[in-house]
């Protein structure tokens, strides 16, 4: 498809797709200006490597497809993301808005003690991270949630794991984008957050259909920005605390002066569980890479095994740090001085209060790509997603198509029709979106972490009786999964405990009744075309 230039001229004469292109174009010369500082011809090398594309074949394996090392066919998924691109996937989707922005929330009710429930959160995901892990070494295949919910639970729940873990990537993506206009506000803040989220919802999308290997060195680049800021960060705010020159209040006494640890007591710790939990949802991005990537069986372990340690240091060191600098009660004041709970971020924040307005805007850059490449992720899952839903006969056949470069066009295309919702959110109700969506993706991971915990389950159990041994074994099976599973519930009951976000608990029977509803359908349906074909 080609546009004339004057078609261009009359589509960017109105005033609103002007900020769009302002705004995505201020963003760019920052990241472009940030990276030759840093990383000098680094642009270069990126766009060379990006045209360097790996090619695979697949297989089709119990209604999915694994892939192979040879050369496959055009309209094929490709073999492109190698050892480097999995492990800054991995860690690209755990660190973003739920980190950087969410934790705004967290703070007003745990105080000090969100560092505790951080490391909770982060060991609970961890033991999901190697359940999921253990069945994608064995089986490597495209959409694994809903493959192995299917060939181990039901055909019910395998249609039901891939629609939620597609909606809960929609929903991340949707608050990723979110998030983006709030942190295009602390620089350009006449410039509206829908504008914003409008600008880099076509960027992203616009990556995701180059091919894999693109998206794979965007996701790097991305990763690599958050990696070395966050150690950074840690560094220099180390450096004030044991200088001094972070002001008398800077002090690791913070952790337990100004109301101690449990400020508002464990009550205020517990309740503050859900929206930490929204920080984890993007580690279980791994498993719709295992199609696309390299020697799964020895990456995989690798970039899972690999977790425990991010979260240490991303999470539990970046807070400390950052609590430390400050006093948590006057971080909180100055971020509701708008009146908004998820105004800003407290990383940002915290280094503005000291008078660091050139770390306060490096920040600011850095947690804008940690939003960018979440929502990157989220996009490259949901199409793989779709891809391995089609396959299995859960999605309409279309969305299995793949063209000549290996990119799943109408799978990307379909999802982004829904995440556009995210532009109107930020357009009506600018001020309850973050929350809203936040809630949401809480309640359908709470689904998915389940439904993944259940199926290892019934995993686990089919490789006893078939007297399989796991090459990559889960911890504590099968005690490991019942305290996932407790865990999970004891969230939904938090939920329903917070006004404001009780709406998406109950949301939770209303889902699973539509999606038995279409299953119902669908198989209707396939009975009628089997009669009319004579199978």
């Amino acid at each position: 498809m080609s546009y004339s230039p004057a078609a261009f001229i009359s589509l960017f004469q109105t005033s609103t797709w002007m900020q769009v292109y302002n705004a995505a174009l201020f963003s760019v010369n920052h990241c472009c200006s940030i990276l030759r500082i840093t990383r000098p011809g680094c642009c270069n090398s990126v766009a060379s490597r990006a045209r360097q594309v790996l090619f695979g074949h697949r297989t089709r394996t119990s209604g999915s497809y694994r892939m192979s090392e040879t050369t496959a066919p055009s309209g094929e998924l490709k073999r492109g993301l190698k050892n480097r691109h999995i492990q800054l996937i991995a860690l690209g989707g755990a660190i973003g808005t739920g980190l950087f922005l969410g934790s705004a929330g967290v703070l007003k009710s745990a105080g000090p003690s969100m560092i505790l429930g951080y490391a909770i959160c982060g060991f609970i995901a961890f033991m999901i991270m190697r359940q999921l892990g253990e069945m994608i070494v064995e089986e490597p295949v495209a959409g694994s949630f809903s493959h192995f919910a299917h060939n181990y639970w039901g055909g019910f729940a395998g249609f039901l794991s891939g629609w939620n873990c597609w909606l809960l990537y929609i929903l991340v993506g949707m608050s990723e984008l979110t998030a983006v206009g709030k942190y295009i506000h602390y620089w350009l803040p006449d410039i509206p957050s829908w504008v914003s989220a409008a600008a880099f919802f076509i960027l992203i999308n616009a990556i995701n259909l180059t091919n894999v290997k693109v998206f794979g060195e965007t996701e790097f680049w991305f990763a690599i920005i958050k990696v070395v800021a966050i150690i950074g960060m840690i560094a220099l705010g180390s450096y004030m605390l044991v200088s001094g020159s972070g002001g008398p209040q800077a002090s690791v006494s913070n952790l337990w002066e100004h109301g101690g640890f449990f400020p508002n007591g464990v009550g205020g710790l517990v309740m503050a569980l859900a929206i930490i939990m929204f920080s984890f949802g993007g580690l279980e991005m791994l498993g719709f890479t295992a199609a696309e990537a390299e020697q799964p069986k020895t990456v995989i372990p690798k970039a899972i095994n690999q977790v425990i340690y991010r979260i240490l240091i991303f999470y539990i060191g970046a807070l400390v740090v950052l609590l430390s600098l400050t006093p948590w009660d006057s971080l909180l004041a100055s971020l509701n001085a708008s009146g908004d709970s998820y105004s800003g971020s407290p990383f940002v924040q915290v280094f503005s209060m000291l008078g660091s307005d050139a770390a306060a805007h490096i920040l600011n850059f850095v947690v804008l790509t940690a939003a960018l490449s979440v929502y990157n992720s989220g996009t490259y899952c949901n199409s793989r997603m779709l891809v391995g839903m089609a396959e299995q006969g859960d999605a309409p056949k279309a969305l299995a198509q793949v063209d000549r470069r290996g990119v799943p066009v109408k799978a990307i295309f379909a999802s982004a029709a829904v995440t556009v919702v995210a532009v109107l959110l930020n357009y009506f109700v600018p001020q309850q979106a973050l929350e809203l969506l936040m809630s949401l993706v809480v309640a359908t991971l709470v689904i998915n972490w389940a439904m993944i915990s259940y199926s290892h389950l019934k995993f686990r159990q089919h490789m006893n009786r078939t007297g399989q041994v796991p090459l990559f074994k889960a911890l504590w099976y099968p005690y490991g999964n019942y305290v996932c599973l407790a865990f999970v519930l004891f969230i939904l009951g938090i939920m329903l405990m917070i006004p404001g976000i009780q709406i998406s608990v109950y949301a939770i029977p209303v889902w699973l009744a539509v999606m038995w509803v279409c299953y119902r359908a669908k198989n209707r349906r396939s009975v009628v075309m089997n009669a009319e074909t004579g199978k």
